[in-house]
């Protein structure tokens, strides 16, 4: 479906994206996370044809996005704070967004608007950031789009509402199953409904995993620190703590069936790390990258 492939880009010399390569063949709802100025924007925005990359090719379903009309029919790209005309309304949105989309669901932008509380005849400029969040996640999600790329889709909304979102997500993919790009900083809530996960790292894509594979990474171990030492001398440590002979060390492992069993005959603690932490770690060295 998408295919990108040894992307370079650079804003005012300074590199951006440097050779990142990802590929989606198939249907799925995939999560895209990275810390603040790793490329994400950059990426999607590449990805919807609003840019050129100076190097590399980009496809979506066959075509270059990029000043490409027909690749504009496969996708719909929200970014956070999208922009509207200040002279929209709601409707006046959803309208225009109806004639660019083949695939617009109309009678699901009317169930939307009322699950999300929206007036039609409100203003765009007018909006809270939560009120614009969903309309952004209404025009996506109507959008039915082939490739549909949300920019912090939960931006703003209360939890009441996020939990409103993630039924609507599950819903719309379920009826029509198509490629769901979401890129959040809210990686715990959303994980449950992800069946993939990128992490753009550096200008590259440090990690593109199955969900269910990357949830049990991560795993805490605590205890005398001689002992802990020697469990994880051969695995790889990506964050330590010491207080006095306890040490917690953060290993790149699976929670296994093997290392219950070890915490049981030790006496050492064994638990899985929050996802969002072991991300974190996992890019806190900008040496990870070329590993």
């Amino acid at each position: 479906m998408i295919t990108l492939q040894n992307i370079t880009f650079t804003y005012d010399q300074s590199p951006v994206l440097q050779g990142l390569s990802y590929a989606e063949q198939d249907p799925v709802i995939t999560g895209l996370w990275g810390r603040n100025g790793a490329g994400k924007t950059t990426m999607m925005k590449l990805l919807a044809g609003h840019m050129e990359p100076k190097e590399g090719s980009i496809k979506i379903i066959g075509h270059e996005p990029y000043n490409n009309p027909a690749a504009q029919q496969h996708l719909c790209y929200m970014q956070e704070d999208h922009p509207f005309s200040s002279i929209w309304s709601i409707r006046d949105a959803l309208r225009f967004y109806s004639y660019f989309n083949p695939n617009w669901n109309q009678e699901l932008a009317e169930r939307l608007m009322e699950t999300f509380r929206l007036p039609g005849k409100r203003k765009t400029n007018k909006l809270s950031t939560g009120m614009k969040t969903a309309l952004q996640a209404v025009i996506g999600l109507a959008s039915q789009a082939d490739v549909t790329i949300l920019d912090e889709p939960t931006n703003g909304l209360d939890a009441a509402m996020r939990k409103k979102f993630y039924e609507v997500l599950m819903e719309s993919y379920e009826a029509h199953p198509r490629l769901i790009l979401l890129s959040t900083h809210q990686i715990e809530e959303l994980q449950l409904m992800l069946d993939a996960i990128v992490v753009v790292h550096g200008g590259k894509v440090l990690l593109h995993e199955q969900m269910e594979d990357l949830r049990e990474k991560g795993i805490w171990l605590t205890g005398e620190s001689e002992q802990v030492n020697q469990l994880v001398q051969n695995h790889r440590v990506i964050e330590e703590q010491s207080i006095g002979s306890v040490k917690k060390v953060m290993i790149d492992d699976a929670l296994s069936d093997e290392w219950k069993s070890v915490a049981r005959t030790t006496g050492i603690s064994v638990e899985k790390a929050h996802l969002q932490d072991y991300l974190l770690q996992l890019t806190e060295d900008e040496r990870e990258v070329s590993k």
